[in-house]
């Protein structure tokens, strides 16, 4: 009795400024933060300063673009991400397993560039079930999501639980470029990427700075014997996610290094053209769910996940190159 009166008389901080703080602190920047609780950055931003006040204490160093977690924030954070996943528990455990939408996390190019435009058919099949998307770019736990499964991509080699993971497809990475760019800048071996008249033409994306390496790395691999491939160049322009680099290739803006079934429908279409084929990174794209219990409208959408890979189609193998 003595505790609980206690606690009652503590005044907590409002909610919303608590699971601000959490979402900012848990993804590193106000805007993903904003956009995981469908707010504006400057709603996230007033909420965590509205916490500080409370608490007196700073939880935020450095710049707006770069925020880091103090001491007091590195304490509260994890505190509140394992609270808040403990309530949603909760509020599933007491709602019908069997009705509600689907809540989905992924990559957002991949939801972009692969899911959304092959949703019409899940959703023509199924018109009862709602798929509700959720993009992230940080963290693969779908219990950290707090939502019914996650999309994501791991080691081809790591240990996964069968009665929770599934296998979708594994990655293929190539450079790819326009046709206009193409007729401009002949790619014909992997050592052509290392010329100083090419080399500023490769995009990079802030969100996967290795990918340039990774398929450096993998086109060396694939090769039947050893190949010069070019080594990782500072030269050229980086956006801040993966959509935006691929729509600049399509525009001609330069190389880009990619994955098969983000750029798949490009090349097909002719939009974009893939002179040195694909290798695989050694990566799969693997579908994690929250639980590993029956629940019949996420069988039906796994199902229909792994329908949508096996018809997609196989990546070009790289050139045989003299």
């Amino acid at each position: 009795m003595c505790s609980r009166i206690t606690y009652m008389s503590h005044r907590l901080p409002p909610l919303s400024a608590l699971r601000a703080f959490e979402a900012a602190a848990r993804l590193g920047r106000m805007t993903a933060a904003a956009d995981e609780l469908s707010v504006t950055p400057g709603a996230i931003s007033r909420q965590v300063r509205q916490l500080e006040q409370h608490l007196g204490v700073a939880l935020f160093d450095g710049s707006k673009a770069r925020p880091t977690l103090t001491p007091a924030a590195h304490v509260l954070q994890p505190v509140l991400t394992h609270a808040f996943a403990h309530i949603a528990d909760a509020v599933r455990e007491v709602s019908d397993p069997r009705r509600g939408p689907l809540d989905v996390a992924c990559f957002s190019t991949f939801t972009v560039k692969w899911l959304i435009p092959r949703l019409f058919d899940f959703q023509a099949q199924h018109p009862g079930i709602e798929v509700r998307l959720r993009t992230t770019d940080a963290g693969t736990d779908a219990k950290r999501q707090h939502g019914d499964l996650v999309i994501t991509a791991e080691e081809a080699s790591g240990a996964r639980d069968a009665s929770r993971e599934q296998r979708l497809f594994a990655e293929h990475l190539g450079p790819v470029l326009s046709p206009e760019l193409a007729q401009r800048v002949a790619l014909q071996q992997p050592a052509d990427l290392a010329d100083p008249a090419v080399s500023p033409l490769r995009l990079h994306t802030r969100t996967r700075r290795n990918a340039w390496a990774m398929w450096g790395a993998a086109a060396g691999a694939a090769a039947p014997e050893p190949v010069p491939v070019p080594t990782p160049s500072p030269s050229g322009p980086e956006f801040e996610h993966y959509y935006f680099t691929l729509e600049a290739a399509v525009r001609g803006l330069g190389i880009a290094v990619a994955p098969w079934h983000l750029v798949m429908d490009d090349v097909l279409a002719g939009r974009l053209v893939a002179p040195l084929g694909f290798v695989a990174s050694g990566y799969d794209y693997v579908v994690r769910r929250r639980a590993s219990g029956p629940l019949p409208r996420l069988d039906v959408f796994c199902a229909w996940l792994q329908a949508q890979a096996a018809a997609t189609p196989a990546p070009p193998g790289p050139q045989q190159l003299d």
